[in-house]
């Protein structure tokens, strides 16, 4: 029997994207449901996508930067599901402009977001976890939590970040029924680089057409994204790479920790030169 069925799942971030794929591919799989984000009107969308199944599906308006809002939500999801099974931090956010470009005020917002989000997810729901005989710790990275391209200081450094703590939870979670996954995802057609917060410093237009070049070479579906991350789910896999060029990336950052970023510059400037 898959892990998934009869399992209680809560995915953040399940307004849109790859949240709202994982949770249908869930809904289908027959687990209970806990989706959360803090766009209400995206979140009900998800929920009406799935439909009616058989496993209770509860929705939760949440802002994962706040440390109280995470800790209730879990409290709620404990007394509506009893149990959760599997935790999916999948919220966040992308911030454009070159670190000179952006203020303190835009870094802590995005961190607050894409690091603490996860911190806090973890803390909470972690007990509900350790008392299943198997649970699933998902934390979503980024092909740049490999590489840290000009531009994404604030980006790579959160994803980073999320890429460390996940690491070191598999490690200390090593020895009891919690497996801890990280995803690296590329080229995801998802909304996040169009609602990218834009540094001060940063003319909109110019960020605009830069996504644009960017979306191009964005071919994986949030579908096939959630595919892909729920059958390393169920094959308990450390770390899950989605696409050709985050397997690619992955290689020339092992082979070429140093100086990765000669090989990767004349492509880069190709994509976002104006």
């Amino acid at each position: 029997m898959s892990f998934l069925s009869g399992g209680a799942a809560v995915v953040t971030g399940a307004g849109s994207g790859i949240g709202r794929a994982l949770a249908q591919r869930l809904a289908e799989a027959g687990s209970a449901l806990a989706i959360a984000d803090v766009d209400e009107a995206g979140l009900a969308q998800t929920a009406q996508s799935i439909g009616s199944r058989k496993a209770p599906i509860t929705t939760h308006v949440v802002n994962v930067a706040e440390e109280a809002g995470v800790s209730a939500f879990a409290e709620e999801v404990g007394k509506k599901h009893g149990r959760v099974t599997l935790l999916i931090n999948n919220a966040g956010v992308a911030m454009e402009g070159m670190f000179e470009e952006i203020s303190l005020e835009d870094f802590r917002w995005l961190m607050n977001i894409n690091f603490w989000g996860v911190v806090y997810g973890v803390k909470f729901f972690l007990p509900m976890l350790k008392r299943e005989q198997r649970a699933h710790i998902v934390n979503i990275s980024s092909l740049y939590g490999l590489i840290a391209p000009p531009g994404q200081a604030a980006y790579s450094s959160s994803k980073f970040a999320v890429r460390g703590f996940t690491e070191c939870l598999r490690h200390e979670l090593a020895e009891t029924p919690v497996r801890v996954s990280c995803v690296h995802p590329a080229g995801i057609r998802t909304a996040i680089a169009r609602r990218a917060r834009v540094g001060a410093g940063v003319k909109r237009t110019d960020v605009e057409e830069k996504i644009a070049r960017f979306e191009k070479f964005f071919r994986i579906t949030p579908e096939e994204a959630a595919a892909r991350i729920l059958r390393g789910v169920e094959r308990s896999e450390p770390r899950i790479l989605i696409g050709s060029d985050a397997y690619k990336i992955d290689i020339l950052q092992r082979l070429r920790p140093g100086t990765y970023w000669k090989a990767l510059s004349r492509k880069y400037k190709e994509l976002t030169r104006d």
